[in-house]
């Protein structure tokens, strides 16, 4: 009975537990159900609880998923008719909706064709228009005249007649005209010199306005321009006075849009400069007979302004401004200078237009020249580029020739080449001094695919491995691998608009790469063999690494055509040099190991005390050379993991520069004479020579 009455008070005490527990357990897993509430608590509280609290919790989280998985299955197959149902309804709507898109498309395809017809016509319309208005506004103003044009008529008929001539009125007439015509041409001609004033003062404004609507329109037609041939441009077309300047030099009223789009208007060179005393003054000396007069006065100081919008500052090398405003001046010049040719007859011809262009072309270039060779920051060089393509860009717009300008750039390029690989060179630098040299440890699977996404880096072996390993070569070169890469974009950007084909475009990416490598890296690359502080353990390890950067050429073949799609077979692409780098880079660090490995040597050998006259053998090699026995075993061990023949060359190298060493102890002049047991001794270190090399 006793042991019934236990039993049950166990049970019934088990029982109340479990509730409580799980009670403890159904807030605790509310808790972490929720989102609100912070989780690092109530998981403190399930491994504080009890020591075996957290097993039980597993057990009861195990059984609360088996429940929720019920719970999902039990829900997904309740839907599931539902959902078969919507796929099948989906693929019904996919056939309607591949039927729609053909007639949309047809459609799309019919409305095109209609509207080309409507644009023509709609064009057509506009310019009978604006034909219309312009004949119209002729009409208004020569009726305006009329009243004078009768006065003159009877003027004339009574001068024909002789009725005038014999009034005194008409006498002083005759007197007073030359003299108020000399003051009206000097009254103009003042005019004109304010004009001309004006005109230097407003030029930079007029040439960047006309630069960035340039930059607009080429922008525009991106897609267009990549489709034409190279070379070919379409003419911008620019406002004077309200008017759109075609290419053919009509003026053509363009009052058609609404004020909105008239406020938004970029401002132009009529609204920047007054040509009216020009108009003025032409059309004076023109009706006083002396427009040749006028004509040779205009050019001849337009001549002289030119020389001086030529004339650079003398820090226009060192800011990007500086170059802007230069051809800013520039552009505004002949923009101006362009529509004086189209706005009148004959005062400006494109003979004379053509002759200041090619003075100036000439001038430009060698300015461009001299300033750009001072510039050592390749993103100013780049900035530079920009502007010469836009500013060629502009004026070929306004029919002037360019080509000297885009021939220009080459040497421009060459400059930027120079920056890009002194710029690199400090990268590489850099990059050396905080290399460990050692080999690439990964902990994770993570870690291992950073590596490789940066370099193309694939071992077999090494995959297999267990994590944590270690990959053979050491930083610098995924970070110098990634450097190359960077240079190449680079390089690409300042072959971006160029006009020039893609074949071009990939010679002009190798050539660059292989400056950067034959000459900047492999630079880098000696005068890090060479510093004092570069020992054999390192040595080492840049052999490895430019193993692994001699094989990664051919990915850097294969980066290059992607990028410009032109076949690495094609007859005239020019081949990556690097392999020859890497291993001139490699032999130079294998010379260097024998060299410091000999130098080891001595200062080894110069810790050698012989006792010449010793009576006895220690019986027992010296002390300083097992130590350098054991240095050698420990260095030859490192080079085991050395590609080729380097090990066994530096093995037969260390062992003969010892032998040649212990042998001239022996022959030394200033030793007069050696005892048997001094024999002896150096009969044991030779032994002990042998026995370790076998």
């Amino acid at each position: 009975l006793h042991d019934t009455v236990h039993s049950c008070t166990l049970v019934s005490t088990v029982q109340e537990e479990n509730k409580e527990e799980e009670k403890v357990f159904g807030n605790i897993f509310a808790e972490l159900e929720s989102v609100d509430l912070p989780l690092g608590t109530t998981l403190r509280s399930i491994y504080d609880d009890q020591p075996n609290a957290h097993k039980r919790f597993m057990e009861k989280l195990d059984a609360r998923i088996r429940n929720h998985d019920r719970e999902i299955e039990k829900m997904c197959n309740f839907h599931h008719q539902g959902f078969v149902d919507a796929i099948t309804e989906l693929l019904k709507v996919r056939a309607d909706a591949e039927k729609l898109m053909g007639q949309v498309t047809d459609t799309d395809r019919r409305l095109q064709e209609a509207g080309r017809e409507v644009t023509a016509q709609t064009e057509e319309v506009i310019r009978c228009r604006i034909q219309q208005r312009n004949m119209a506004t002729t009409v208004e103003k020569l009726q305006l005249c009329i009243p004078v044009l009768e006065m003159y008529s009877k003027l004339k008929e009574q001068l024909e007649s002789k009725r005038v001539s014999q009034y005194r009125f008409c006498q002083i007439m005759a007197e007073n005209l030359p003299r108020l015509r000399e003051e009206i041409k000097e009254i103009s001609m003042s005019d004109l010199k304010d004009f001309l004033e004006s005109i230097r003062k407003h030029s930079d404004k007029v040439g960047e306005t006309a630069m960035r609507q340039a930059q607009q329109h080429r922008t525009f037609n991106s897609a267009v321009a990549k489709q034409s041939s190279i070379g070919h441009y379409t003419k911008p077309v620019y406002s004077l006075n309200g008017q759109t300047h075609t290419q053919n030099g009509l003026m053509i009223n363009d009052d058609t849009g609404d004020e909105e789009e008239a406020d938004e208007e970029i401002l132009t060179a009529q609204d920047l400069v007054d040509f009216s005393p020009v108009y003025r003054c032409l059309h004076i000396y023109t009706v006083l007979g002396d427009r040749e007069t006028f004509e040779n006065y205009y050019r001849k100081q337009r001549k002289k302004q030119a020389r001086l919008v030529l004339q650079p500052q003398a820090n226009m090398h060192e800011t990007v401004e500086g170059y802007r405003r230069y051809f800013n001046q520039i552009v505004g010049f002949f923009v101006v200078e362009d529509h004086i040719l189209h706005a009148t007859r004959g005062l400006v011809t494109r003979a004379f237009t053509d002759e200041l262009w090619n003075m100036a072309l000439s001038k430009i270039i060698a300015v461009l020249r001299t300033h750009s060779s001072y510039c050592d920051d390749p993103d100013l060089v780049l900035e530079l580029k920009n502007l010469i393509v836009i500013f060629a860009d502009t004026l070929q717009g306004y029919g002037f020739l360019v080509n000297r300008l885009f021939d220009l750039l080459f040497e421009v390029r060459d400059q930027y080449n120079e920056t890009l690989l002194k710029k690199w060179a400090l990268v590489f630098r850099w990059i050396f001094e905080l290399d460990n040299y050692s080999p690439i440890p990964v902990e994770t699977e993570e870690e291992y695919k950073l590596v490789v996404s940066r370099f193309p880096f694939h071992d077999a072996e090494i995959e297999k491995q267990d994590f944590p390993k270690k990959l053979p070569m050491s930083q610098s070169v995924p970070q110098i691998y990634t450097q190359v890469k960077e240079l190449i974009y680079a390089s690409l950007k300042f072959s971006e608009s160029l006009h020039r084909s893609s074949t071009e475009i990939d010679d002009m990416l190798r050539k660059s790469t292989n400056l950067l490598l034959t000459r900047t890296l492999s630079s880098c690359l000696q005068n890090l063999i060479k510093k004092p502080h570069i020992g054999l353990t390192e040595l080492v390890q840049i052999i490895i690494n430019t193993t692994h950067l001699e094989q990664a050429c051919k990915y850097l073949e294969e980066f290059i055509t992607n990028i410009t799609n032109v076949s690495p077979e094609t007859v005239h692409t020019t081949r990556l040099y690097g392999l020859a780098t890497f291993k001139d880079a490699r032999h130079a660090a294998e010379g260097e190991i024998y060299t410091k490995l000999n130098q080891k040597i001595d200062e080894f050998i110069q810790l050698a005390d012989y006792e010449w006259g010793m009576a006895e053998s220690d019986g027992r090699a010296s002390g300083y050379l097992m130590d350098l026995i054991n240095f050698l075993r420990s260095t030859f061990q490192v080079f085991t993991h050395l590609p080729g023949k380097v090990a066994q060359t530096a093995c037969m190298s260390a062992c003969k520069h010892l032998s040649t060493s212990l042998m001239q102890m022996l022959l030394d002049t200033e030793l007069k004479q050696i005892s048997m047991g001094a024999i002896q001794q150096f009969n044991l270190d030779v032994i002990q020579c042998e026995c370790k090399y076998k």
